[in-house]
């Protein structure tokens, strides 16, 4: 299984390798170069090994600061999509792979910022000490050097301070403390749960990267932590007279070392984020230009359990299975787009999303539409984002599972089918459809089920009912349900959805399944999709692997996870 997340995925595995080797390496070679470079021998002397933790880490996050921006650039991704569509498709399919990068670069900088502010608070507690210490040690002596003039080495100069004074008032501790309060609400707002109830809030605290990286710019402007100059190195070197600051002759002739002199390191944050900041103002003003052409709502229709079905037009719009797209409605919000998956195929002359109610903005969208009987409200979109989910046409016989939500860009992939298999489209190798549907009530998907009930007429009117067989597992269920479908169990259709297939109670038992699909087709390829969550993955992988056979000339269970 190893090598065949390998062979599926040695893109990312490779953009993974270097991106942790670039890491280990900048952190090693920084932290070597300020834990021994003599130029730093006087700053080590108060500070210990802390300014190498501080700096190595430094380094470290000025370069995740660069990449964070990167993945969420939805007009370059597809940009590079499109560009590398001579390229194999699992190449084109890991740049779905974006928002995982994302998070993972958040959480490195998340751990280093902790690493960084430690390492900064004991060398302000070390700063502190030494300025304060009056018994002629070496940090004692360094840190009064700025008695005499411009030479200081210790940026604290008062002997009546605190580090939390020094932490609050100071650029570098101000900016640190504003950029790692940004952070902290950005990774803790963007939790699952947030995200799937809470979008605003998400979207909204997300947009303190502004915040973030105009702290990150000016932080380390004011050069807190100083070492000894090139030309003082030359003249004085710290080997052969540093112990003449310790005991200073007054009758000192001309082998006496003058004092040594320091200057601060220079910012260095604005060099590496400032190309990713330049193409991240690209892309809004691109997303502000797209969503400026006009979108036509064609049709509105209001399905059961408060869901919106969206029929629109765009002049220039392509659209394949498996895409989404971001909606904006500037009635309801200027600022806010939301993700929303198609659910119309590319064959139709619309392009379509389904609304359930799943918070404020689409509790208010679902309202303003039911409202507006004459006007329509003004609808914005950006998109299509995502790679085409084209697979599912390559195998023979298919397995589609969708779970929950997940089943939302199957009714693009169906019906897609469906129009192919009716035109006898030469790409389509697909002979026979198994759908499998969990969910724990049909409520919400009534639209979904009007879709199945359409699609399973037209087979039977063309005389191919058999080309799609589906299977609706109702995960969660209650007595007055499990009553009326004793009462009516032998009628034609299904109690709970009006289907030909009946509704089955409970979880799928998955050996059953693919032994009967196997059994069904003992010389195929099958084809198994997902959209549902990670334990669902498991699990489907596993039943790939005990029911693929040997036998190169018999069945065989091919696992792909879609990304939504």
């Amino acid at each position: 299984t190893m090598g065949n997340w390998l062979v599926n995925h040695w893109f990312s595995a490779a953009v993974l390798a270097a991106w942790l080797g670039i890491n280990v390496f900048l952190f090693t070679y920084y932290f070597l170069f300020f834990d021994r470079d003599e130029r730093y021998f006087y700053t080590r002397a108060i500070l210990g090994s802390a300014l190498a933790w501080a700096r190595a880490s430094a380094k470290c996050l000025n370069f995740n600061s660069m990449l964070i921006l990167l993945p969420v650039c939805r007009n370059l991704l597809s940009f590079l999509r499109g560009t590398c569509s001579c390229c194999r498709r699992t190449l084109r399919k890991q740049l779905d792979h974006n928002l995982t990068f994302h998070k993972l670069v958040a959480y490195a900088l998340a751990l280093l910022t902790a690493v960084h502010t430690i390492a900064h608070l004991f060398n302000l507690e070390r700063y502190n000490h030494s300025q304060q210490a009056t018994d002629g040690s070496l940090p004692a002596v360094l840190s009064k050097m700025h008695l005499q003039g411009s030479k200081w080495l210790n940026p604290i100069h008062s002997n009546q301070t605190t580090v939390e004074y020094v932490a609050f008032t100071t650029i570098p501790g101000l900016t640190g403390v504003i950029i790692t309060l940004a952070l902290i609400l950005m990774v803790t707002s963007s939790t699952e749960f947030i995200r799937r109830n809470y979008f605003e809030v998400f979207w909204y605290t997300h947009h303190l990267f502004i915040i973030y990286f105009a702290g990150l710019v000016i932080h380390g402007i004011a050069g807190l932590v100083r070492g000894q100059t090139e030309k003082s190195l030359e003249d004085v070197h710290p080997h052969r007279c540093a112990h003449y600051l310790l005991q200073k002759d007054e009758d000192c002739s001309h082998n006496c070392c003058k004092d040594p002199e320091f200057g601060s390191i220079p910012a260095e944050s604005w060099k590496w984020v400032l190309a990713p900041i330049v193409l991240y103002v690209f892309e809004r003003i691109l997303r502000v230009w797209r969503a400026r052409q006009k979108v036509v709502v064609t049709k509105v229709v209001m399905h059961p359990a408060r869901v919106l079905e969206l029929q629109m037009h765009k002049k220039g719009f392509r659209m394949e299975v498996g895409q989404y797209i971001f909606v904006n409605c500037p009635a309801i919000s200027l600022l806010e787009w939301h993700p929303f998956t198609l659910t119309s195929a590319p064959e139709e002359d619309f392009f379509s999303i389904h609304i359930r109610a799943a918070g404020d903005w689409t509790e208010r969208l679902i309202d303003t539409f039911q409202q507006q009987k004459l006007e329509m409200p003004r609808i914005e979109v950006d998109g299509p984002f995502g790679t085409a989910s084209e697979d599912v046409f390559q195998y023979e016989v298919a397995m589609l599972v969708g779970a929950g939500i997940g089943v939302t860009p199957f009714a693009s992939i169906l019906k897609s089918i469906w129009y192919k298999f009716q035109q006898s489209d030469q790409t389509l190798k697909t002979k026979k459809i198994y759908f499998y549907w969990l969910c724990r009530d049909t409520g919400a998907f009534a639209w979904f089920n009007d879709l199945l009930a359409s699609l399973e007429q037209k087979m039977a009117e063309s005389g191919k009912a058999d080309f799609l067989t589906y299977r609706l597992f109702l995960t969660g269920w209650d007595t007055s349900i499990a009553n009326n479908v004793a009462l009516r169990f032998d009628t034609a259709t299904d109690t709970v959805t009006g289907l030909r297939h009946k509704t089955i109670f409970g979880r799928p038992m998955w050996n059953s399944e693919f032994t009967a699909v196997a059994e069904a087709h003992p010389r195929s390829v099958v084809g198994v999709f997902l959209c549902g969550p990670g334990a669902l993955a498991k699990s489907l992988q596993k039943s790939c692997h005990q029911h693929s056979s040997l036998d190169p000339r018999k069945v065989k269970f091919y696992f792909n996870k879609e990304n939504f």
